[in-house]
């Protein structure tokens, strides 16, 4: 599958990259998108949520009122949650929503992820760059020539670069990450998805095994 390899000005480099058809061209398994993607939406839950029980309202523990002959059902507490002030019944409780997934399902899920994004012609392979200083106006002119300021982007990048990702930190449109941090969720969140040739390679490599 060969893809057309741009500068940062949109200009055609004249070169071809060559994306492997088991990543970019396969038979999309959206159960396997939909598992990836909702162990990554659940992770980000702290699960910190929490509500008082009967057993922990302070009041008093006298019978209300006597067991029979008041016409109305029996009450024992005034903490009972049928009553103003009374605790929750069945509130939530803190606990952890995270589950396991097989590497293999979540490596299907990438390549079903980046192959629907080539499929609908949402893959730009973009040549190595750096910035010589952090600026944002820096990563806006790229996004400008690229045709990308008022779409959601994300960059993937072969390695560590400080100066473009802090040059990008500022967008809220844009994201800049590196192909070992590459999600479902990310890839899927994009509307185009930017990978620099520096990053195919790694990219290849983790999703072929």
């Amino acid at each position: 599958m060969k893809v057309a390899v741009l500068d940062i000005n949109g200009k055609d480099t004249g070169r071809k990259a060559d994306l492997s058809k088991d990543v970019f061209a396969i038979e999309p398994n959206n159960h396997a998108v939909y598992l990836d993607v909702k162990q990554y939406l659940a992770n980000q839950r702290q699960g910190t949520h929490k509500s008082k029980e009967r057993a922990e309202i302070a009041g008093s523990t006298r019978k209300i009122k006597k067991q029979k002959g008041t016409g109305t059902a029996r009450a024992g507490s005034i903490k009972s949650g049928v009553f103003k002030g009374g605790g929750r019944m069945f509130g939530p409780r803190p606990r952890n929503y995270s589950f396991k997934l097989n590497k293999n399902v979540k490596r299907l899920a990438r390549k079903s992820a980046l192959s629907i994004k080539a499929g609908e012609q949402s893959i730009t392979v973009l040549e190595d760059f750096n910035f010589d200083t952090v600026k944002t106006k820096n990563f806006t002119a790229v996004l400008k020539a690229l045709n990308l300021e008022n779409k959601k982007a994300l960059f993937v990048l072969g390695g560590s670069n400080n100066n473009v990702y802090l040059s990008s930190r500022n967008l809220k449109g844009s994201e800049v990450i590196t192909s070992s941090e590459l999600s479902t969720y990310k890839i899927l969140n994009a509307n185009q998805v930017v990978l620099l040739e520096g990053a195919l390679e790694g990219i290849e490599l983790n999703l072929s095994k």
